[in-house]
């Protein structure tokens, strides 16, 4: 009996050490695949359900809304019918718009942001990574499982800036196309919001002025990272 103990002490670091490799070994897979996948996306558009959960509520808020995304980096998420919040990225400077307050903010993004909000304000884009080299630079992956077919991806910022706002990033993408099913965002204070994607169209003709905002004179602009 001690013999076979001993046999099996022997083996198991073995055993776990194979079952980390086949681990790695689909992890990356997967991941090559979505990025692989990201070559069909010019543009794309969703409908979504936001829940957000916070540690001051028993019960999460939950919202509709509906996203519009261009190659590169141009989006538009908009919360609520008819809209409370907006946030429209245009090249250089995105807007957070609230329609029912006249109120917007302004954040400067991409090379006109500071080092860490730049980083902070990449992780928009955390759903359609352009390549192995930007995905490895901005993430670490936690853990990969499969569910209700999807593919859930737990990743950690790299940056140390994000990590003091966000400690992880789910995302989910279909285990058939590798299409974008979900977001969530884990916050340091325990707090989350989650979106569910839903009537997904790749590649829908947008109009340009989809991802432009020019505010009237009677919205107040503040800029909270200031100039």
């Amino acid at each position: 009996m001690d013999a076979l103990i001993n046999l099996r002490l022997r083996l198991l670091p073995l055993l776990l050490a194979s079952c980390a490799s086949v681990l790695a070994a689909d992890t990356n897979a997967v991941l090559t695949d979505w990025l692989n996948a990201q070559t069909n996306v010019q543009s794309w558009s969703a409908d979504f359900v936001q829940t957000r959960a916070l540690k001051t509520l028993t019960q999460p808020l939950t919202a509709n809304g509906h996203i519009w995304f261009a190659k590169p980096n141009q989006f538009r998420w908009q919360l609520g019918s008819p809209a409370r919040t907006i946030a429209v990225r245009q090249a250089d400077e995105m807007f957070v718009i609230y329609p029912l307050l006249k109120r917007a903010e302004r954040y400067p993004v991409g090379a006109k942001a500071k080092g860490e909000w730049r980083e902070a304000l990449d992780l928009l884009e955390t759903g359609f990574p352009r390549d192995r080299a930007e995905f490895d630079s901005r993430f670490r992956i936690l853990s990969l499982i499969e569910t209700n077919g999807s593919w859930i991806f737990a990743l950690q910022p790299t940056s140390s800036f994000a990590r003091q706002m966000m400690k992880e990033i789910r995302v989910g993408i279909a285990t058939n196309d590798f299409s974008l099913t979900s977001n969530e965002l884990i916050f340091i204070d325990g707090s989350s919001m989650r979106n569910d994607f839903t009537n997904a169209v790749l590649n829908p003709k947008l109009e340009a002025d989809v991802f432009t905002w020019k505010p009237d004179p009677s919205y107040k602009i503040t800029e909270p990272l200031g100039k």
